[in-house]
């Protein structure tokens, strides 16, 4: 188990030890400090959501064994971040049930899904759902679950956690990692998913 994903997890008063069988906690939401009088106010979240939404992203899933079995979560907050130590980060929600499982485990592996693969991310975009449901996969190198027919992987071990308002940066250390150079990524733009045309 990673030290820092442990740090972080007692910080929050949350438990470094999963159950078998337990739902997982939220973790609480920061205080945020408030707006003064003299201050501009910030941008409405729906106005923030449309506009950043002109943002094509990729889209992955991150995955993660814990003692109660599989875990993951849809994500396209993800991105390289060093080359020299290798590192990725992620963004995720402090009100995800799936990260604390994946911060116990203090492993993490990063899917990279590929154009056609709308209906699998869709599938861990859900909450409280079996994801792994009819999903074939193996065991990645260093964590696991390794998702069958992904484009790329990264496999990490929890390198460092920082609060970033409501959601957490989760920078992981790359262990292994692999790709299919041929295959298309899978796209998201204002809402919906897409490809790239050359």
């Amino acid at each position: 188990m990673a030290a820092t994903a442990v740090r972080y997890l007692r910080s929050v008063g949350a438990p470094t030890t999963a159950v078998p069988g337990a739902p997982a906690e939220t973790l609480p939401r920061p205080e945020l400090r408030a707006v003064r009088d003299d201050e501009r106010p910030p941008v409405a979240p729906e106005e923030f959501r449309r506009v950043l939404g002109h943002f094509a992203s990729g889209v992955t899933v991150i995955t993660a064994r814990d003692a109660a079995g599989p875990a993951g979560f849809a994500c396209q907050s993800f991105a390289s971040l060093s080359l020299d130590p290798p590192l990725v980060s992620f963004m995720v929600s402090r009100t995800s049930t799936t990260w604390p499982r994946i911060a116990r485990a203090g492993a993490f592996c990063v899917n990279v899904l590929g154009a056609g693969q709308g209906p699998l991310c869709r599938g861990f975009a859900v909450s409280g759902a079996d994801k792994f449901a009819g999903v074939a996969y193996a065991e990645a190198p260093a964590t696991g679950p390794l998702l069958d027919s992904v484009p790329a992987w990264i496999d990490c071990r929890v390198h460092a956690v920082h609060t970033g308002g409501d959601h957490l940066i989760v920078v992981g250390r790359v262990e292994a990692l692999g790709a299919v150079e041929e295959a298309e990524p899978l796209l998201f733009h204002r809402g919906a998913f897409g490809r790239f045309s050359r």
